[in-house]
């Protein structure tokens, strides 16, 4: 029976590092062909592997060329298929214990072998030296995207390094940091802002990627704690009951924008908030409002927004998006992994760096 199965097919060229493949559904059977690897047979090439959901995540049974070389078969144990979905929610990692965070900026966390990589968001909580009085706990609940400096270190784009903080050190009891899985369900969403350079234009830098377009309209909520209130989208004193939005007339990189409001008579942004104020703190805040996240070009077939928008460097799996301040970016696919067979540690399931990599996943509709 197949009238309700899903099926689907690509290529890519390898780096040697773990690819996710990203689908509008979760597929059940997954297999690939390393051409590069079949064409010129080597020992501990990989030139086929499958994957079936009853093997469990992580798992594959893999064509591979021992010594002669000749062909022969293994399975991979650890780090070969697995499949992902990201849900409406938030969705997050295994907690980690923090041992250290420096004052400085950016701020360095140390956790012992974290398992990250560069690109990956982040959030803390109970970051206490003591308990109420000290430590870091202004970082708590805000999602970081970091910096990878070693496998026990990382960085996030942050300023610890003034009054309010206190260095932390020695694994504080509490001291957590966890994974966000799939940190843009919908974008570009609501960031959270760690710094606001004042001037006839406003450079506004966030905590983790925006997903912002030049055209962006976008609102901000910012409490009086962090300053910079002036820019709050109510009350327009002009007239009365109608909101102030920018517009984002440039796109430094993936955490800095530029919004054409004059800011330069504002109050300066201070993230030295004191830690007896964390307490009910609500962090400072840019909203994507409007009906402009495009940019103002349209979506229809042949214009560079069809296939739909990007968010954090892929495209959307949804079709072409609804002009609005959301794209709805919830993601389904499968992660290819860089595992090995069990009975050789060179072979590498997802290839070596160039190698071209042909896959087809399968979600059936029937099985027995």
């Amino acid at each position: 029976m197949a009238e309700y199965s899903k099926l689907a097919r690509g290529s890519f060229t390898s780096t040697g590092a773990a690819k996710a493949i990203y689908l509008p559904f979760t597929p059940d059977w997954i297999e690939i062909i390393n051409y590069t690897a079949a064409a010129t047979p080597a020992q501990s090439g990989i030139p086929r592997a499958v994957w079936d959901t009853s093997m469990g995540q992580g798992k594959a049974i893999a064509d591979l060329f021992n010594a002669t070389p000749v062909l022969t078969m293994d399975s991979v144990e650890a780090n070969g298929f697995s499949t992902f979905e990201a849900g409406r929610l938030l969705q997050y990692g295994a907690s980690q214990q923090v041992v250290a965070i420096s004052k400085a900026d950016p701020a360095v966390v140390e956790v012992t072998g974290h398992g990250y990589s560069t690109g990956d968001v982040v959030v803390f909580q109970g970051l206490y030296s003591t308990q109420y009085t000290a430590g870091m706990p202004q970082l708590d609940g805000v999602p970081f995207v970091i910096t990878v400096l070693t496998a026990n270190t990382f960085s996030i784009p942050w300023n610890t390094n003034q009054s309010a903080y206190t260095a932390l050190a020695a694994s504080p009891s509490g001291a957590m940091v966890k994974k966000v899985l799939y940190p843009f369900l919908y974008a570009p969403g609501v960031s959270f802002i760690s710094d606001i350079t004042l001037g006839s234009t406003t450079t506004v830098d966030t905590t983790a990627p925006h997903n912002c377009v030049v055209g962006q309209e976008v609102a901000f909520r910012i409490p009086d704690a962090w300053g910079t209130t002036e820019l709050n989208s109510l009350p327009n004193e002009s007239i009365p009951g109608s909101p102030v939005y920018g517009y984002v007339v440039s796109v430094t990189d993936s955490n800095t924008v530029v919004v054409n409001i004059n800011s330069s008579a504002y109050t300066a942004f201070d993230s030295n908030i004191a830690v007896s104020s964390v307490s009910g703190l609500t962090h400072a805040q840019m909203i994507a409002v409007g009906d402009v996240n495009t940019g103002g070009v349209d979506i229809s077939s042949g214009s560079v927004l069809y296939p739909p928008p990007s968010v954090n460097g892929v495209n959307t799996i949804n079709g072409p998006a609804i002009k609005g301040a959301f794209v709805n970016n919830t993601r389904r696919g499968f992660i290819i992994g860089a595992g090995a067979a069990a009975g050789d540690s060179s072979s590498v399931l997802v290839g070596a760096n160039s190698d071209v990599i042909m896959w087809r996943a399968y979600a059936h509709d029937f099985a027995v």
